[in-house]
């Protein structure tokens, strides 16, 4: 196969990564509860952290009910697609840095980072979907998070994962047709 047909590939089988944005709903809706908690930054933060460790489980589960295995080393890109997930770790530094220097706008960075690391994916899964919620979601989450509280920014996410999940079918079922 060659580099276009293996994108082709791997946007079909992996459903353009669907299970892991499905699953960040979730998990921005946990966010948000957290969010709302009165407890202390530090407890917050914690547990926004643990709430995150979801992400591979979940998408597993959404990704086998889907008929996808999320793990497929059937296709080399998805090699590629491993690495870009990847770099959002090492940019998780940069949030565990605001942990403790500006407890308050964890939840903005955390957002912007996990906003920032979909652009990749525009080109892997040739998404305009991707390329844009890239960008809308660190800026809109360095907006919200500069003029409200973290609960705001980690709603406006989950509200905006949904959004995203829509687009991502839509884009599905007008390359599939």
């Amino acid at each position: 196969m060659n580099l276009d047909e293996l994108r082709n590939d791997i946007l079909i089988k992996q459903k353009k990564g669907l299970p892991f944005i499905i699953s960040s709903v979730v998990i921005w809706l946990l966010i948000t509860l957290v969010a709302t908690f009165n407890i202390h930054y530090d407890a917050k933060n914690i547990l926004v952290f643990c709430c995150s460790t979801l992400l591979l489980p979940l998408s597993w589960l959404i990704g086998k009910k889907m008929g996808i295995d999320i793990f497929s080393k059937q296709n080399e890109l998805g090699k590629l697609g491993f690495l870009f997930t990847m770099n959002q770790m090492l940019y998780l530094l940069i949030v565990m840095w605001v942990f403790n220097a500006v407890p308050d706008k964890m939840i903005m960075v955390y957002a912007m980072v996990f906003g920032a690391h979909l652009l990749p994916y525009s080109w892997l899964y040739k998404s305009k979907a991707y390329g844009l919620f890239s960008v809308i979601i660190p800026i809109l989450s360095l907006v919200l998070g500069n003029l409200f509280a973290g609960y705001i920014v980690s709603g406006a996410m989950a509200q905006v994962e949904i959004l995203f999940v829509f687009a991502l079918g839509y884009e599905l079922k007008t390359f599939t047709k």
